[in-house]
């Protein structure tokens, strides 16, 4: 998979990104890309208002002093264009934002954007990505439809996250639990909060929430283990 050859870093944010609970991380991944613009994708929120997300960026990442480059690829046609592709290829700190996980999926699997970015986190970049696009990243990947499991990019193999664990309807989460494929570990990941994954294949948690891990046995239980931030989980081996 992507992630074994990776020398990047990325970061899987439980939704609510670009808030203030969200600088303090963000401004480490800024320092960790060595960018100076970040790539925004706002492909998710395609039927919602995507010039909003670009907007929002750009209005936090000026706190940031980085500017904001928009990658206005809202459809499978926009996401095949080879100038579009080279750009991101060149990118040092590239943002997903949140919005539709199944239409994001749909524009990105087995594009020339996609393998684009994976070339991009493969050759250093920072990827982050927040609610829907930390949910596509992976695989399995939640399905938003009922919280069972449908195939995802597979970044990360064998981890999937739950966004908007603290605030999340219970049947929900419940059934993503129940549902949880042998050998995956569910990351329930707060909002304004992020499961970053350093270059060296540790994971660690920042932000103003935590993590909750299911699954697989962890730290030598196998039922659910809180992480807050600073953690590091030095048990997560995806």
């Amino acid at each position: 998979m992507a992630e074994k050859h990776a020398t990047g870093t990325l970061a899987l944010v439980g939704g609510g990104e670009w808030l203030p609970a969200c600088l303090g991380f963000d401004a480490d991944l800024v320092v960790a890309s060595g960018a100076r613009e970040v790539v925004v994708l706002p492909t998710a929120a395609a039927f919602e208002h995507p010039e909003h997300a670009v907007e929002r960026a750009e209005e936090y990442f000026a706190k940031l002093d980085l500017p904001v480059v928009p990658l206005r690829v809202l459809n499978r046609r926009e996401a095949e264009d080879r100038e579009t592709a080279a750009d991101l290829r060149k990118a040092r700190f590239v943002y997903l934002a949140d919005g539709s996980p199944l239409h994001l999926r749909s524009v990105l699997k087995d594009s020339l954007l996609f393998a684009a970015l994976l070339d991009a986190y493969r050759h250093g970049a920072t990827i982050a990505a927040s609610g829907a696009g930390a949910t596509v990243l992976c695989d399995p990947m939640v399905d938003p439809r009922g919280g069972a499991y449908t195939v995802g990019l597979g970044v990360v193999a064998n981890l999937a996250v739950f966004p908007y664990h603290g605030t999340s309807a219970d049947h929900m989460r419940a059934r993503s639990i129940d549902l949880l494929p042998n050998g995956a570990v569910l990351a329930g990941v707060d909002s304004s909060t992020a499961l970053v994954r350093e270059p060296s294949g540790v994971w660690r948690v920042a932000g103003s929430g935590a993590v909750t891990l299911y699954g697989a046995e962890i730290a030598g239980v196998e039922e659910a283990v809180v992480f807050g931030a600073p953690s590091v989980i030095e048990t997560l081996k995806m």
